[in-house]
């Protein structure tokens, strides 16, 4: 099986391959690690995320999503209800040290550039599932610039960490 390869607009490699547009992408990557890392960082050390009562806060965000199921047009989907009352919710001390350690992680994974494209897309993941929760939020929004930031992997992370590590780990190929 042949692969074609097709070639790329000119606005295209420049918004996602062009180091000279790294600044922008330097800047949203440092955003959306800031909001990331401040989320998680809130939510560290409380007793409802992460200390005694670790998951009573997760389990009540799960028992209010459930509670958008229902009428003629619900914000939270069957499949998705499935998933909150028999994965999420009897796991909700596990699903909070996740949500409190991934928001930290990919933030600082963002920050630094490091891992941009793989950390942009763990960010994208939980905003996802934010979504599927019924919760709209700055969701959407962060979403979107994640999307923009994995498109731009090659090039979001260039004045960062990804830089040296993405070179390092390409030529030893």
């Amino acid at each position: 099986m042949e692969i074609i390869e097709t070639q790329k607009s000119v606005l295209s490699r420049f918004l996602f391959s062009d180091t000279r547009f790294a600044w922008v992408w330097l800047l949203l990557r440092v955003y959306m690690g800031y909001e990331w890392f401040m989320a998680g960082w809130g939510k560290l050390g409380s007793d409802v995320w992460t200390g005694s009562g670790a998951g009573t806060a997760v389990k009540g965000f799960l028992m209010g999503a459930l509670q958008k199921t229902v009428g003629a047009h619900p914000d939270v989907s069957g499949w998705y209800a499935y998933f909150i009352e028999y994965v999420a919710v009897p796991n909700s001390a596990l699903f909070s040290y996740l949500v409190v350690y991934g928001e930290i992680v990919v933030g600082l994974a963002l920050i630094l550039g490091l891992f941009t494209g793989v950390s942009a897309f763990l960010g994208a993941f939980m905003n996802v599932n934010y979504l599927f929760a019924g919760t709209v939020s700055v969701n959407p929004l962060m979403l979107v610039v994640q999307v923009f930031l994995m498109c731009a992997w090659k090039t979001a992370g260039w004045l960062g960490l990804d830089r040296y590590f993405l070179r390092k780990s390409l030529s030893q190929r």
